[in-house]
């Protein structure tokens, strides 16, 4: 199959988009499982981060960035299509994403605007069978983990972090001066090893450069690691694979500080081979014309509630990192920290806005450019939005809304459904269900009209868990090796 799209018919790009001045490049660094709150500047006591502190300093850091759907694959997807995944991915093929989904992605029309495309690191958005990645960018290469350290040409090793780094220090050393660039650097770190269950370096494996980091810290248990928080979920959630997993790296205070090192080891080795990147756009004379976004493609529990991995409702899983650098923005207005809601399928919008690009009317997020330069927007911004995981059925499918004061959601493949309300002014932690209390009916009414005017805006319900394809059960222990491998 081809995808070749005449998108200047389309009315979607223009070649003299900003023919009145430069338009910006954008390097877009995106990490795989980080916790939002596994950064120095965002108060981590641990962590260290200074590249990325340095950004979020010169820059705007929003603290209250989730995703839409908390997993890998869709997570990306949402990013290149702009649509949440109701809109995107196939009905009876989940989570295959819609041929007409992928004729608007932001790389494809940025190139088409003029900009020279890169990307290298992990893929991994599901597409339809013919569809290649390596055909939509000017230069593409996929580096994935398993194993995390190649073997070199010279016989040494390297870890994957460095490896597209590197990739993306040759692609800006090669970047012609007349000529706008849009680089994506998509790492696997600080994904676990998932045929490796050492703890460390098996688990978590990290690069050279953070040999002996954080061995003389004392790694603090998980805030939510209290037996009795795991016990009081449903037993669907205590089955799940958030906790098989848990299993792997957590199920002792020893593999858990161990692992835990590691993984922080894995973070740092990013912010230390960024480091690297950015030194190369000065030197190349592109700094003060690059744009730089740091974010993460879903949270990570990290032995909270019980837990590791990601794909439910919780904050752990859905809240992560967002770093915008641009350096056009007046040093008045750098430095700032927003808790406005933002959300990855706002990033894809942004893009285009920069770039001068027409935003598709498919696209279902907002650009953030006003936050960003401190302006005004001509209409409030969001105060709630709806998540899904339409993925692993029947024990991790949900949809809900996570709104300002409530958040609701239900596993829509429980027989019945099981409905989660939490109301974050009294238990910011999300510790209490009250969807059966009575007292917060009326709540619960109004939390479920929601998500369901949500839900329906995006292609409605879903068909039921038998006629919706592979991954109709995967939440059964031993079963869809390639979904638990994410």
């Amino acid at each position: 199959m081809k995808f070749a799209f005449v998108l200047l018919s389309l009315g979607l790009v223009t070649a003299a988009s900003a023919a009145d001045k430069p338009r910006p490049n954008i390097l877009f660094l995106f990490s795989d499982d980080q916790r939002w709150d596994t950064q120095s500047c965002a108060g981590h006591p641990i962590v260290q981060t200074p590249t990325v502190d340095s950004l979020a300093a010169q820059g705007v850091r929003f603290s209250n960035a989730h995703v839409t759907t908390p997993v890998c694959w869709v997570s990306r997807a949402v990013i290149l299509t702009g649509q949440w995944a109701r809109s995107h991915a196939q009905p009876k093929a989940i989570p295959t994403v819609k041929p007409e989904a992928l004729a608007t992605m932001y790389p494809v029309l940025l190139r088409s605007a003029g900009y020279r495309t890169g990307h290298f690191g992990k893929w991994h958005m599901m597409a339809p069978e013919g569809f290649k990645p390596q055909e939509q960018y000017d230069e593409y290469e996929a580096v994935g983990r398993n194993p995390y350290f190649k073997t070199m040409p010279d016989g040494t090793k390297r870890h994957e972090t460095d490896i597209v780094c590197d990739k993306g220090i040759a692609f800006i050393k090669s970047q012609p001066k007349d000529k706008p660039f849009a680089l994506n650097l998509w790492f696997n770190a600080a994904h676990a090893e998932d045929n490796d269950h050492r703890p460390g370096i098996g688990l978590y494996p990290w690069p050279q450069s953070t040999d002996g980091m954080y061995e003389d810290r004392s790694i603090p248990p998980a805030r939510l690691g209290d037996p009795a928080i795991y016990e009081a979920h449903p037993q669907f959630l205590k089955d799940s694979i958030n906790r098989e997993r848990w299993f792997w790296g957590y199920d002792t205070p020893e593999k858990y500080e161990i692992n835990v090192r590691a993984y922080y080891r894995m973070i740092s080795g990013i912010d230390k081979a960024i480091a690297r990147v950015l030194a190369a756009l000065k030197e190349a004379g592109l700094d003060d014309n690059t744009i730089i976004v740091y974010s993460g493609d879903n949270g990570y529990y990290l032995g909270d509630r019980g837990f590791q991995g990601k794909w439910s409702h919780y904050e752990e899983s859905l809240r992560v990192p967002m770093i915008v650098y641009d350096p056009r923005v007046p040093k008045e207005q750098r430095g700032r920290v927003l808790d406005e809601l933002v959300l990855n399928v706002d990033l894809p919008a942004t893009f285009l806005d920069w770039a001068g690009v027409r935003r598709p009317d498919a696209y279902e997020g907002r650009s953030l450019s006003t936050l960003i330069e401190g302006k005004g927007s001509d209409k409030p911004w969001r105060t709630h939005y709806f998540g899904e995981h339409l993925d692993l059925a029947p024990t991790l499918t949900w949809e809900g809304v996570r709104g300002q004061r409530y958040v609701y959601a239900r596993y829509f493949d429980q027989k019945p459904a099981y409905e989660f309300l939490h109301d974050l002014q009294s238990d910011r932690d999300e510790l209490k269900n009250l969807a059966a209390d009575p007292a917060h009916a009326a709540t619960l009414k109004e939390m479920r009209a929601l998500c369901d005017a949500e839900m329906n805006a995006r292609g409605g319900a879903l068909l039921p868990m038998g006629e919706r394809g592979a991954r109709k059960a995967a939440a059964k222990k031993g079963a869809n090796k390639k979904a638990r491998a994410e």
